[in-house]
């Protein structure tokens, strides 16, 4: 169970602008689970207009290709979209006291960095990139089929690069 969260410093799809957009997407899966298929909701920025919100759809849902269709495990696993939803998405990414909400649907904020002095990568998407292990205080998710309310769970953040290319 979790929850993760982008705000795009700079992008485009095609002609389509991106930059200062956000997008979150809360989901689970079991491992003991057959084929330990995602369920998840992808929520979009409400800022966006038409052709943005629709282009961070399927950028996210890996349906344009490139990095994400290795990169994202709810688009090379089996998955279940539950829902994609338009709502307002409010971020601050500060390193180590981060917060991030979707709507009145997901709400996650950071409480601490973990006190280690190894490099921390993991099964996040974009994993590739150096980033820190965080304990994530809050970890909310109200929607329908796709509820859960964790505390003291681990967390990472970094940043990311996805691209069409494949390089």
């Amino acid at each position: 169970m979790g929850a993760l969260s982008w705000q795009i410093e700079r992008g485009r799809a095609g002609a389509t602008d991106l930059a200062g957009l956000r997008t979150v997407l809360a989901g689970m899966y079991d491992d003991d689970e057959q084929a330990s298929p995602w369920r998840f909701v992808l929520y979009v920025d409400d800022r966006g207009n038409e052709l943005q919100r629709a282009a961070l759809s399927q950028i996210f849902l890996g349906r344009l290709g490139g990095t994400p269709q290795k990169q994202f495990p709810w688009v090379w696993k089996a998955s279940e979209l539950l829902d994609v939803r338009v709502v307002p998405i409010a971020v601050d990414h500060t390193p180590g006291r981060g917060w991030f909400r979707a709507g009145g649907h997901v709400t996650v904020r950071i409480g601490a960095p973990v006190d280690v002095e190894a490099t921390v990568t993991c099964v996040i998407p974009g994993h590739d990139r150096s980033g820190q292990e965080v304990h994530a205080d809050v970890l909310r998710v109200e929607d329908g089929a796709l509820a859960f309310d964790l505390a003291s769970r681990c967390g990472y953040e970094a940043d990311f690069s996805y691209s069409s290319a494949d390089g």
